[in-house]
């Protein structure tokens, strides 16, 4: 018997009987107002996976991506991104509508950059030319077919980033898969970035979500964001 296996996305897996009767049971609250038990004990667990202080539920990856942006940028900003980024093909243009950044590809193999890449990508500083202010990486890297970054570039491109004063964020809303295809832990990647996206609806049977990990200052930050953009 051939089994289908819709390839589209990997947001198209369902909840299982079991997962929508944990939702039918769950306790609920209001989250604006930090009521809802179940939404708190969901951000202290992926924070406590991640290895960050704080986290902050999303209803999506992009609206994650979307306000880790409003967090480390100003308009007229420039972002630099493997130019297969998912920012990059698959958020609706939402860096120029809503944050006013510049994003600016780098050459990527499969998904990796390199730090020679970053260092040589910042901008001298001049009054013309946009602010190079974030360093932006995806883990695994959607375009590349799921594709696993290499653990010491990546933290050397953390390096040059930090060192040219830059931000950093990771895209990792397959970071789960990227931990368990490489045997390195969720933290051990996340280790340096200032942000952190991680999706429950990927290849997990959620239904939706996305988790915006970092410092509690940022998160606390992001919470205003979430409720400004409708979250």
């Amino acid at each position: 018997m051939t089994i289908p296996v819709d390839l589209r996305s990997d947001t198209v897996t369902r909840p299982t009987a079991e997962m929508r009767r944990a939702m039918a049971e769950a306790v609920v609250g209001d989250d604006v107002f930090g009521e809802d038990p179940t939404v708190e004990s969901l951000e202290r667990r992926v924070a406590d996976l991640i290895g960050t202080p704080a986290a902050l539920f999303m209803p999506s990856g992009v609206m994650s991506n979307q306000i880790a942006l409003k967090l480390h940028t100003d308009p007229g900003d420039e972002v630099l991104a493997p130019a297969s980024a998912h920012v990059i093909h698959y958020e609706s243009g939402a860096p120029g509508v809503i944050s006013g950044v510049q994003l600016t590809p780098l050459a990527d193999e499969r998904g990796q950059i390199t730090a020679a890449q970053v260092a040589g990508a910042v901008r001298a500083g001049f009054d013309w030319e946009p602010r190079t202010r974030l360093l932006w990486m995806e883990n695994t890297s959607n375009r590349s077919g799921g594709c696993v970054l290499d653990l010491e570039e990546t933290q050397r491109c953390l390096d040059a980033a930090r060192e040219r004063g830059m931000r950093t964020h990771l895209d990792g809303a397959r970071l789960w898969n990227a931990a368990l295809a490489s045997g390195t832990s969720e933290a051990e990647w996340a280790e340096g970035f200032d942000t952190v996206s991680v999706c429950l609806s990927k290849g997990l049977g959620a239904p939706v979500g996305s988790v915006l990990c970092g410092d509690a200052d940022t998160i606390k930050g992001a919470r205003r964001w979430r409720k400004l953009l409708g979250g």
